[in-house]
């Protein structure tokens, strides 16, 4: 049921949007740097354009060529959590959309095998789903950059018309962009940056340059609250407490219907710990349950004899 609100610590979830040549890797690694961290991954799907910036900060790169598909970025993002890297910039995204073995390909291919293009939606879509899901639920901070598409804008300059390139809507699928925490356009001229989405309000109505000084201040506000793993050992710890002085299964079972929100908030660890406790006190009230075997021997086997 509902509850107070709180706001807790958090893993950054930033996009950074813009046009071939807006400085999306660049800005991602100062940002990635500012977050001080002890160790950083690429995906790289820029064909080793990336490591032209090894000089920057130290990071690790993963090679991902094609096919762009999402399962593929998927192991990787896994693969960046369980060697326990603090923050995972994939470079880019849009590639699983539009790349070759993208969602856009085999979206083609589902449709050219049934003919209908909504049933193979419903085929891919999904696919895309656990990649965005992967992503949002990753444990560790996550900056995705994304090309966008280009358009020409004219410009007074001095007195004359300039043609300036700009950038449109992200290359991926329509309002993925609204599961990242903050959105950052970024333009070719002179890399400027401009929120387009930011929950954080740190950046709302500014123009600015990302660098080092963007990552540190999102460091600090991703750190303000309360731990949520502290918090999830907290609730775990009276969880505990509160089980250990029921003395009926039927108690014990209204209990965890009553809490199943605040028991699936915990952290993973923390809810396989709290399961296999309610499951050991179970048993153990079963056990208390059971009449007494007479001399030893349960009733069936005292009916054998």
């Amino acid at each position: 049921m509902y509850r107070k609100a709180e706001r807790k610590q958090a893993k950054l979830r930033l996009a950074l949007c813009g046009p071939s040549g807006s400085g999306k890797t660049y800005s991602a690694l100062l940002i990635a740097q500012g977050m001080q961290p002890s160790k950083v991954a690429l995906i790289d799907t820029e064909r080793g354009s990336a490591e032209l910036y090894a000089d920057l900060i130290p990071y690790d790169v993963a090679p991902l060529n094609p096919p762009y598909t999402p399962q593929r970025y998927i192991d990787l993002i896994h693969g960046a959590e369980k060697a326990d890297y603090d923050v995972l910039i994939i470079d880019s995204l849009s590639h699983a959309w539009t790349g070759i073995g993208g969602v856009l390909e085999m979206h083609d291919k589902a449709a050219a095998a049934t003919r209908n293009s909504f049933t193979a939606w419903r085929e891919v879509t999904p696919k895309h789903n656990a990649l965005v899901d992967a992503i949002i639920g990753a444990d560790l901070h996550v900056i995705v950059t994304m090309r966008t598409k280009t358009a020409y804008d004219m410009v007074d300059d001095n007195g004359k018309k300039k043609p300036v390139k700009i950038g449109l809507a992200p290359v991926q699928r329509e309002g993925v962009e609204y599961e990242f925490t903050t959105v950052i356009d970024l333009a070719v001229e002179q890399h400027v940056a401009t929120a387009a989405k930011d929950r954080t309000r740190l950046f709302d109505g500014q123009h600015f340059v990302p660098s080092v000084a963007t990552g540190a201040a999102l460091r600090e506000w991703l750190l303000t609250g309360t731990d949520p793993t502290e918090e999830s050992h907290k609730t775990l710890a009276a969880f505990k407490t509160t089980v250990n002085e029921m003395d009926s299964i039927s108690h014990l079972t209204n209990w965890w219907r009553k809490h199943s929100t605040e028991i699936a908030m915990l952290t993973a660890p923390d809810r396989e710990a709290i399961t296999a406790h309610c499951a050991g006190h179970k048993a153990a009230l079963t056990a208390e349950s059971e009449p007494p075997k007479p001399n030893g021997i349960d009733h069936a086997e005292a009916a054998t004899h």
